[in-house]
């Protein structure tokens, strides 16, 4: 952040009064950019999905926060707020208490390592020149000739990824 700013990295701490308080207020602007309200208007499986996509949109210009924002305990009220939707939403569908973090951790978990993957290489894997050894996946590969070069996997992952946990995301019956 000082790189950025062209100042001396101590310099930071006369605008904050501790390494955790700058963290809060990267995290503060950040999520600041979510959208937690579909949680509240939307019925419960487009609201989540809403939701998701907002926190991903969010992250997407900012990924190496993701590191630095898990290094510390969040407690920045305006992510507090969305979560607080989060919550509410769960438990009116019927998630118990002690379910609701678990549930979030794992949207969280999810979405913020999808902004990861955004920020890495279009493609991490490459079996060209190994597909004897290979052929199934050098098949799979293959068609991403067919997809965008900008983004050949990462949104569809994650749209693929999104559909799968909401359609899990309502509490078993009875449990």
């Amino acid at each position: 952040m000082a790189t950025k700013l062209a100042v001396n990295p101590t310099s930071l701490y006369n605008h904050v009064p501790n390494l955790a308080a700058m963290i809060e207020d990267v995290r503060s602007l950040v999520s600041a950019r979510i959208d937690s309200s579909p949680l509240r208007t939307l019925e419960w499986e487009d609201g989540l999905r809403e939701w998701a996509r907002s926190y991903r949109r969010a992250f997407a210009d900012h990924p190496r926060a993701v590191p630095l924002l898990m290094t510390h305990p969040a407690s920045a009220p305006v992510l507090l707020a969305g979560y607080e939707d989060f919550a509410v939403a769960a438990r009116g569908v019927g998630w118990a208490d002690r379910d609701i973090l678990p549930l979030l951790t794992a949207f969280e978990s999810f979405i913020l390592g999808s902004v990861l993957d955004m920020s890495g290489p279009t493609v991490v894997f490459d079996p060209r020149g190994q597909e004897e050894q290979f052929p199934t996946f050098a098949a799979a590969f293959a068609t991403l000739s067919d997809e965008d070069p900008d983004d050949p996997i990462a949104t569809r992952a994650f749209e693929m990824g999104l559909t799968m946990l909401i359609a899990s995301a309502r509490p078993s019956p009875g449990g």
